[in-house]
């Protein structure tokens, strides 16, 4: 499939048990993180496990466009030799990043301190989304920026010849605006300063200290301080990508709602600033369980097994959570829908600029299939019907986000009738198997074109 190109209309309709293991591609935010530092090294960073979904794919095409040499070797095994930091050659054509919002924004900011012009790219969904709230932290480094009318894509981006370091209080929890003022810092002199008020996903400073950067976290009455060391030599490295718990959320869910379902998700990364959703299906009465718990590379890993959970309650999803979990809603919301009463999700005015404005495209697509929604600026409200009330035979729209396709894919699979996708093929941009994978568990999805 390619999120890029001709729509791929599919159809997911009530199955059997779902039995079986499912291997869910490499953790998307750590395969991008892998290719760009391997990047910023001098030497050879070797990647096994990594994810090959378009959008990981385009940012290996950016980083050979910088200058390194990115070699896939097969069967998930990749090299980087990287050109070390500050290192990054002007590139000759516009950078295509395709869907990933994650994936342009850390390309902006590891370049945005080099003496380089650069214009970036992406597809329709991408190029509607704001830009903004990257391009001004990088203006203080001394960046320019120039895009169209609302800060959007295309969009030029001239590094700063004489870089200075940076305090930034990020204003609303991202793991991508942190990530991109951090890399942005590296070929700054002097201290870095990133402050958060809310923790959000912590692989950028994991995997920065991984490589040798000096990096320090605090937790102030500020929030949580985050301070750089500039212009260090980032030493190469081998990586295990762990498998990515947003990913595994759809054949977890799907096996909580299938009657009959167990489920097995192996090595899947458990890292704390990530692994929301699966506290909230425990407390919503799911079935859910970690299996032969350990650590791989510094992040927390295990085997998650999944089953059938009839039983499931509604439940008021903590605010504080949602930075954990932002991009698993849209299948808690499918889960919600076959749960008893009300689930209540707040604090995630994010959702409205990812790929999409996930909560209206949930909300209609979730009312279209006979659920209750009722929402706000930064909230919703699923309204269960119970497991095996959950009417289906709706017709939704993927709005090119590869989270709602996949989401409404699930639903399909537990619901009286099937549920109708306009078009799955964004889904290659982060789970290319999913079909597959899915397929081989007992799901029935078609692509109705076909």
């Amino acid at each position: 499939m390619s999120g890029h190109g001709t729509p791929i209309p599919m159809t997911s309709r009530p199955c059997g048990p779902l039995k079986g293991t499912a291997n869910v591609p490499g953790d998307k935010s750590i395969s991008h993180r892998s290719l760009i530092l391997g990047a910023l090294c001098v030497g050879e960073t070797r990647i096994t496990g990594l994810l090959e979904g378009d959008d990981v794919l385009d940012t290996a095409k950016a980083m050979r466009a910088f200058g390194a040499t990115v070699t896939d070797h097969g069967g998930g095994e990749w090299t980087v030799s990287g050109v070390g930091v500050g290192g990054f050659a002007e590139p000759q054509n516009i950078i295509d990043c395709g869907n990933s919002g994650t994936g342009v924004r850390l390309i902006m900011g590891a370049m945005a301190t080099s003496p380089i012009a650069t214009t970036f790219t992406g597809d329709a969904s991408l190029n509607g989304r704001p830009m903004g709230r990257v391009t001004d932290p990088l203006a203080l480094f001394g960046t320019q920026a120039v895009g169209r009318e609302g800060g959007r894509l295309p969009m030029t981006l001239v590094g700063a010849a004489e870089p200075v370091p940076v305090r930034y209080t990020v204003p609303v929890p991202s793991a991508q605006v942190k990530s991109a003022v951090l890399l942005a810092g590296l070929n700054a002199p002097g201290q870095t300063v990133v402050i958060e008020k809310e923790a959000t996903r912590d692989h950028t400073e994991r995997m920065l200290q991984g490589f040798g950067a000096t990096l320090h976290v605090e937790e102030t009455d500020e929030g949580r301080v985050i301070t750089l060391d500039g212009q260090p030599e980032l030493a190469p490295q081998t990586i295990i990508v762990p498998r990515d718990p947003s990913s595994a959320a759809f054949p977890v869910c799907a096996a909580l709602i299938v009657p009959g379902s167990d489920v097995l998700v192996p090595n899947i990364g458990l890292n704390p600033t990530r692994a929301g959703l699966f506290t909230t299906l425990q407390e919503m009465g799911a079935d859910l369980t970690f299996e032969n718990m350990r650590e791989e590379g510094g992040e927390p890993v295990a085997d998650l097994r999944a089953k059938f959970s009839p039983n499931l309650k509604g439940i008021a999803v903590p605010p504080e959570r949602a930075a954990s979990m932002i991009d698993e809603y849209p299948v808690l919301s499918v889960v919600a829908s076959f749960a008893e009463g009300v689930t209540d999700m707040r604090g995630v005015k994010e959702l409205r600029v990812k790929e999409s404005d996930r909560i209206d495209a949930m909300a209609k697509g979730l009312r279209t299939a006979g659920v209750q929604v009722d929402e706000g600026p930064d909230w919703w409200q699923v309204t269960g019907l119970g497991h095996g009330n959950v009417p289906g035979g709706a017709t939704v729209a993927s709005v090119l986000d590869h989270r709602i396709a996949m989401a409404f894919a699930v639903m399909g699979m537990a619901t009286q009738k099937p549920i109708h996708i306009d078009d799955g093929s964004p889904i290659a941009t982060s789970f290319p198997i999913f079909e597959g994978l899915m397929a081989d568990l007992g799901a029935q999805i078609v692509r109705t074109n076909s």
